[in-house]
């Protein structure tokens, strides 16, 4: 026979554990197992000393709160996956626009015609820098842009190194220095564009591929235009 304290003990646990479930702590039980330890404590009880009914009572709301709470938590996770949906087909339809996305990347021709470098300042500027590299790192070109305002800065690099020779055709990395009149550095969010070719969702979230060889999820998308 099962004392009094194993029962108040049972009661204890299972109260405890639906407790738990409610706020989430306790990821691994779920409305069986409290069932399951439910019916483990009515068959070990003392029939000397019958469990409370009015504990019983309220492990039986406990149980009924947890099954709810776990049907709301279902349905939200089909409302999730619904809206989800819906976001990357419209992400999808991103796919032959030109996008502006934060990023360092530039495309050169080859050709020597123009490529658009962007940046953002977050201060006044009174220099401003602007190092083209290729993608081993070694410096290619050198331009100084001068005092800017606060704000977006566009420029264009003409696909040249610093001895004027035409760059063979491929991605380029972009490195803004910016100080201000007191020689303290200016942050800077740098930007790059792009044609979206193709979107991809086997990260685990969006990510936009530009025509610029350029891969950024979905979240560093500045602007978008058709």
């Amino acid at each position: 026979m099962v004392d009094s304290v194993t029962q108040s003990t049972n009661s204890t646990v299972i109260s405890s554990t639906s407790q738990e479930k409610l706020t989430g702590a306790a990821n691994q039980m779920g409305k069986d197992d409290f069932l399951k330890l439910l019916v483990a404590q009515l068959q070990n009880q003392d029939p000397l000393k019958p469990q409370d009914n009015s504990a019983f009572v309220a492990e039986l709301a406990q149980f009924s709160n947890l099954e709810q709470t776990v049907g709301i938590n279902d349905r939200l996770d089909a409302l999730s996956l619904q809206n989800q949906g819906l976001q990357n087909s419209n992400i999808v339809d991103m796919v032959g626009a030109t996008a502006t996305v934060r990023g360092s990347t530039v495309t050169a021709t080859g050709t020597g015609s123009p490529v658009p470098v962007s940046f953002s300042l977050d201060g006044a500027a009174n220099s401003v820098r602007v190092t083209i590299k290729d993608l081993n790192g070694k410096e290619i070109r050198n331009i100084d842009v001068g005092k800017r305002e606060a704000g977006n800065v566009a420029i264009q690099w003409d696909g040249r190194n610093d001895q004027g020779i035409v760059q063979a055709g491929g991605a380029y990395s972009v490195t803004v220095a910016a100080k201000n009149a007191a020689g303290a550095t200016v942050s800077t969010q740098q930007e790059s564009k792009g044609l979206v070719t193709a979107v991809s969702f086997d990260k685990g979230f969006p990510v936009l591929h530009l025509s610029t060889g350029l891969s950024v999820p979905v979240g560093d998308l500045l602007r978008i235009e058709n």
